[in-house]
């Protein structure tokens, strides 16, 4: 797009352009609220006379993109995917504000799993939306929408949200990129909480590059957040000076799915092992394979699953009752029935509890710190196995667990993560990987993404 606009395309074109796709893919559940032509034409005129000189252009000039409806823009109601909660916002949420300066218009408000709450993309009173690649397929949640909206090329971008794994669920089951920050990068000011201490505003493009290019405008310490932290700012990606030390697990679960585990499988040997080595599960831990410079570690993640277990087994299900359990309390019939009984489950528990919980992820963040004395990064199956809408239907919260089996530590163990597309598995299912790193390592993060991506392209 900044080639085009170099070359002389117009904004007002631009966003016209994007209305009419949307109009042609009729009813798809991705939009909760799309902006009137005429508000998003005016907007485009009104960047294209503020910045006529294309050498002083912002970096997303006239960039179109689309928000999940958890984020507060101005001018739109914010819904939450709950039309009995929405309200009208006094002004942008902060990131929104920051993409607004650097030229980008928004396009209007997706679809999301209700208050964030899932990752299937399926608990939505505005409807369940598919992936773009698969007839039937789930899209994956909770950003449902905003992944749909750039995996069918309506908008080059999005913002979506992650507490659990929805800026990168959605990622793999719609053939994109997802970036979740380090948790503090990005202001989550303006934003309906679901997890208040894990949240973290999202980005999905259709590359490590573009997704770094939104995230390096977003990313900012806003003193009044009192989650946000003053980390290392991120950057486009560059060539690594050297190769990243890629950790790989040992023996990863796939939930009976041979397709995708040989996808996996594919994956480890491009980047650690030449020829044709056997699986992940045929070495131990510790062992390497090299190929191409870079290098496989086989580890033993279990103390980093053992974490994400705690998600949904702790009390961090009741940290949910902080942020809409009162709203869902009093009007239990505007809420969806299985975030409902999700949000109920949390009222089991005790301040003894959390107690309990905080200790036990302290003790897993100390187990997991000698990882990262071997390794850069961890690579990971984005989601071990994929699910039909009637599937996920048929049973919303077992599924819902599986698909976040390597997501929900991430924000729990204080990570970074970048999940990029792998193909299709033998069984055409869509099949990502996901690569994650301490947090404030979000910039090297990006060069190992960009590598992986350029491998994988091959």
């Amino acid at each position: 797009m900044a080639r085009a606009y170099s070359a002389g395309a117009s904004p007002p074109d631009v966003v016209r352009e994007v209305l009419a796709r949307i109009a042609a893919r009729g009813d798809d559940h991705v939009w909760i609220c799309v902006r009137a032509e005429a508000d998003l034409t005016a907007e485009a005129e009104a960047t294209a006379a503020r910045w006529p000189d294309p050498a002083r252009r912002p970096p997303l000039f006239g960039v179109p993109y689309a928000v999940k409806d958890n984020v507060d823009v101005a001018g739109l109601p914010t819904t939450a995917a709950c039309p009995g909660y929405s309200y009208r916002p006094a002004g942008d949420a902060p990131l929104v504000a920051r993409l607004r300066a650097a030229g980008a218009i928004c396009v209007g408000k997706t679809n999301l799993d209700q208050f964030a709450t899932g990752l299937s993309g399926t608990r939505s009173p505005y409807g369940a939306c598919e992936s773009p690649l698969v007839a039937g397929l789930i899209s994956g949640g909770s950003s449902s929408g905003s992944a749909v909206a750039v995996a069918a090329g309506l908008v080059p971008f999005s913002i979506g949200t992650d507490t659990a794994g929805s800026g990168r669920v959605p990622a793999a089951l719609c053939g994109i990129v997802g970036v979740k920050p380090s948790p503090g990068l990005v202001s989550t000011l303006g934003i309906v909480p679901a997890c208040a201490s894990l949240d973290c505003p999202s980005v999905f493009a259709t590359s490590v590059t573009d997704a770094s290019a939104v995230l390096a405008v977003i990313a900012a310490f806003e003193p009044a957040d009192p989650w946000s932290r003053a980390l290392p700012a991120p950057s486009r990606p560059r060539a690594p000076a050297l190769s990243p030390r890629v950790g790989v697990p040992f023996d990863p679960e796939f939930y009976g799915d041979a397709a995708a585990e040989a996808a996996f499988t594919r994956v480890v040997r491009l980047i650690g092992g030449g020829g044709e080595p056997g699986p992940c599960a045929d070495r131990q831990p510790g062992e390497t394979d090299r190929a191409d410079g870079d290098h496989a570690h086989v580890l033993d993640i279990s103390d980093f699953l053992l974490a994400g277990q705690l998600l949904y087994e702790g009390p961090w299900v009741a940290e949910r009752l902080a942020a809409v359990g009162d709203f869902a309390a009093a009007h239990p019939d505007l809420v969806h029935p299985v975030t409902r009984a999700v949000l109920d489950s949390g009222r089991t528990y005790s301040a003894a509890d959390a107690f309990r919980a905080l200790h036990r992820l302290a003790e897993l963040r100390a187990a997991t710190r000698a990882v990262w004395e071997s390794v850069d990064v961890l690579l990971v199956p984005t989601v071990p196995t994929t699910f039909t809408i009637q599937e996920m239907l048929a049973d919303p919260v077992g599924r819902n667990s599986v698909l976040g089996h390597y997501t929900t530590f991430g924000n729990l163990l204080d990570l970074c993560a970048v999940a990029i597309p792998a193909g299709f598995t033998a069984a055409g299912r869509p099949h990502g990987v996901t690569l994650l790193a301490p947090a404030g390592h979000d910039a090297l993060l990006a060069r190992a993404a960009g590598r992986l991506e350029r491998v994988l392209d091959r």
